[in-house]
């Protein structure tokens, strides 16, 4: 199957290899498990569970939903926009460049058309209809955020990536040219050629895998993305760290932090962050405006598929946290925005309006999954 991707080797494995974080056949993270972030009290989320349980991990309406084409049109007036087009897919347009974030524009987080968690509703725009992009972002090798039908037609574009080591292995066998790939070990940084944009790979506390025998053979990243004027964080997934606070140290304080609160669970703290320790994370780094990701697109835990914004909500103004929360495909100006209109509330406020509102289909999937859940 195509959509698995590709297992790396030659030089690009010997590369993978002389990293520190290479723990002989795989890489590591590189801190224990901080005390609380794994409740291992709570029970593992069985097949069952995930495939049947909780009562709203799905919204009951379409979401809010803007087309930005015309917003694109004309550049911010403070040279850095961010529109959130679903999940972990991110726009950032950063002093005339265009940056996109883990983009997933398939129907499904998995690698068959037929089964797998899907998507709510699709992306507010065509993958035909983008804007040219400079530069794609690719975080990790989970299904959510490296998407196989996207890189197909991304590779037709010409478009340059920058991932985390081994992954390019990926690309490469879905047609995306080796030239255009660059690949970063944590703490190393990529110029776009003829631009004063960097790249830079920091750390993140998760976990990497397509199938059932390739747990971890490639790398994962958070991304620092600075032009002289402006400095964004992208956490891609990940648990609780301390980290942080060194990433906080290299590189100040950033314009924009998007952090990822969805798909969180007790006994999974040490690899994903939920919005309470998304919180903690955006302290950790010094603040600055807030702009949640890895939520409102697939049903990837058991909580309600709104619980990370409510959340967000309560806790984010008494911690002083600036909540950039846009409706999907709204393009926003950080530090422009006052104020959050909780949006996602219309969407029951719709569904209970009607007489006989149609209930989501729950998703299908195998008896045991093949791939891994992130």
């Amino acid at each position: 199957m195509k959509s698995l991707g590709k297992r790396p080797e030659g030089l690009r494995l010997e590369r993978m290899k002389g990293s520190k974080l290479w723990a002989g056949e795989s890489f590591r993270n590189i801190h224990p498990i901080q005390p609380g972030l794994r409740d291992t009290s709570a029970p593992r989320v069985t097949i069952t569970e995930f495939l049947c349980g909780g009562e709203r991990r799905v919204p009951g309406a379409p979401l809010p939903s803007l087309d930005p084409l015309a917003a694109w049109a004309k550049p911010p007036d403070t040279g850095l926009r961010a529109t959130w087009l679903g999940h972990s897919t991110v726009l950032i347009e950063i002093d005339g460049l265009r940056v996109l974030t883990d983009p997933v524009w398939g129907p499904r987080a998995s690698p068959s058309r037929l089964a797998g968690p899907k998507r709510f509703q699709p992306v507010p725009v065509a993958m035909r209809a983008m804007p040219p992009i400079d530069l794609v972002l690719v975080s990790h090798d989970h299904y959510d955020h490296l998407d196989y039908p996207t890189i197909r037609e991304l590779a037709k574009m010409q478009v340059p990536f920058v991932t985390s080591l081994g992954v390019g292995a990926h690309l490469e066998a879905w047609g995306v040219a080796p030239e255009l790939i660059t690949e970063l070990d944590w703490w190393q940084s990529h110029t776009l050629p003829g631009s004063e944009l960097t790249v830079t790979a920091s750390p993140s506390q998760h976990f990497s895998g397509r199938g059932l025998k390739d747990r971890n053979a490639t790398l994962w990243s958070s991304l620092v993305i600075r032009t002289p004027k402006h400095s964004v964080f992208f956490s891609g997934d990940t648990g609780l760290t301390s980290e942080y606070t060194a990433i906080h140290e290299r590189f100040g304080k950033f314009d924009l932090v998007m952090l990822e609160v969805g798909a969180f669970h007790p006994s999974w703290g040490d690899i994903h962050l939920g919005p309470e320790h998304a919180l903690e994370a955006l302290a950790l780094l010094g603040g600055g405006a807030f702009l949640p990701v890895h939520w409102g697109t697939f049903s990837l835990a058991l909580h309600d598929w709104d619980a990370p914004a409510e959340t967000l909500l309560a806790l984010g103004p008494k911690q002083g946290a600036q909540l950039v929360m846009p409706r999907l495909g709204e393009a926003v100006e950080p530090s422009r925005v006052e104020a959050v209109t909780p949006w996602w509330r219309e969407v029951d406020a719709r569904r209970h309006s009607k007489a006989k509102a149609t209930e989501p289909v729950p998703m299908t999937l195998p008896k045991e999954m093949p791939w891994p859940v992130d």
